[in-house]
């Protein structure tokens, strides 16, 4: 996860050239269905080392001082939600050549 971290990826809504996008698939529509791919992966490992985290927080009985004095919790809540969105990561990644991707109908090369 410390890669989601570091992600250089904008926070807010940008506009990108089409033709980087398409990358060398020179496809755009199969470009955006890769990175909507890969958006899910991000998604998907976020929020997998969010519930890890928050699970170290969880009580079994719930007392209102318990809710009120968890501050770390929120702490954790709130760095997860100013991380930049997940699609955002993955057309990063996309426009730095981190994505590793195949057409399944082509032959393999050995």
């Amino acid at each position: 996860m410390t890669k989601y971290r570091e992600s250089k990826a904008a926070s807010t809504t940008k506009t990108y050239d089409r033709n980087a996008l398409e990358g060398d698939t020179e496809n755009l529509y199969e470009a955006l269905s890769i990175i909507a791919k890969r958006s899910n992966q991000i998604n998907l490992d976020i929020k997998k080392e969010l519930h890890e985290k928050l699970e170290e927080f969880a009580t079994h009985n719930d007392s209102l001082e318990e809710i009120f004095e968890n501050k770390e919790q929120i702490e954790v809540s709130r760095f997860y939600e100013r991380l930049p969105k997940p699609h955002a990561m993955a057309i990063e990644e996309w426009l730095n050549d981190k994505v590793y991707h195949r057409r399944t109908d082509e032959p393999k090369l050995l």
